[in-house]
């Protein structure tokens, strides 16, 4: 089978625009991730938040930066203790 020219160029315009829509559409459901849904969760009844809260008053009332370092085994209470945390200390 011969391709001609004007053939090849045809698939080239098509696999570009297949690359460029698709890198497109994922960059529009960038936005969506799990990354934003963190930030506008409320936490305010979440024990660890409260906790996170009070130890950011308090290393903000004696000017210290993030004294307590603490870990929790659930990824959900440790970001709500770091949104405490910050909210408290003021950042």
């Amino acid at each position: 089978m011969r391709m001609t020219l004007r053939h090849c160029i045809r698939v080239l315009v098509v696999a570009v625009g297949v690359g460029i829509g698709g890198s497109a559409a994922q960059a529009a459901g960038a936005p969506f991730d799990d990354h934003d849904r963190g930030q506008n969760q409320d936490y305010s009844k979440n024990k660890t938040y409260q906790q996170g809260m009070r130890d950011g008053r308090d290393d903000h009332a004696h000017a210290r930066d993030h004294s307590r370092k603490r870990h929790f085994r659930k990824d959900e209470d440790q970001k709500a203790y770091e949104a405490g945390y910050q909210k408290g200390h003021g950042d």
